[in-house]
């Protein structure tokens, strides 16, 4: 397999993707750098969108992004399919995460883990492989899912706190 991680963050996560890029590159890695350059204010869909698309079509096995707490990157990521997005802080989850979830995408939060930390979750990530089993019916059933809303079978939405079918289809109030 090849080692390439594509590699994105927002402002927060910036000088933990760099710390992060070198030591990828020091383990033995290719990185792919979708952004962001500086710490000037972005916004995090535009680099999740970017690492998940890459994950998705096979340029890059992995993905990594970062910004200010890993949440926003994880949940953008999620909406392509084909990526299983992780937010972890520590390296139990992580390992968890490849492990029980097939994850081929680890977001952290800049703002909640340090350099030394975030290595070690970068490292129990990327050394788990995926134990199949029980786990693999279980995201096959992720799969499927995406399968069945990607051919329009997700609810229709209203504004939030608005009437609409996902809250109360049919009910009086």
């Amino acid at each position: 397999m090849q080692k390439v991680v594509a590699v994105g963050a927002d402002h927060a996560g910036f000088p933990l993707k760099e710390d992060l890029k070198a030591y990828l590159k020091e383990q033995g890695y290719e990185v792919r750098d979708v952004g962001t350059d500086s710490v000037g204010s972005v916004d995090y869909p535009d680099f999740a969108v970017r690492v998940a698309e890459a994950v998705a079509s096979g340029e890059a096995p992995w993905g990594l992004l970062i910004c200010g707490t890993g949440i926003g990157m994880a949940i953008t990521a999620n909406k392509v399919p084909g990526v299983r997005a992780a937010c972890c802080a520590d390296p139990f989850s992580a390992r968890m995460a490849r492990a029980h979830n097939d994850a081929n995408i680890l977001t952290m939060g800049g703002r909640v883990v340090g350099p030394g930390l975030a290595r070690e979750i970068v490292k129990a990530w990327l050394e788990s492989r995926f134990e199949g089993g029980r786990h693999a019916r279980r995201t096959a059933k992720i799969e499927a899912l995406e399968e069945r809303v990607g051919r329009g079978g997700q609810r229709e939405r209203s504004a939030p706190g608005g009437p609409g079918p996902a809250r109360g289809e049919g009910h009086e109030r």
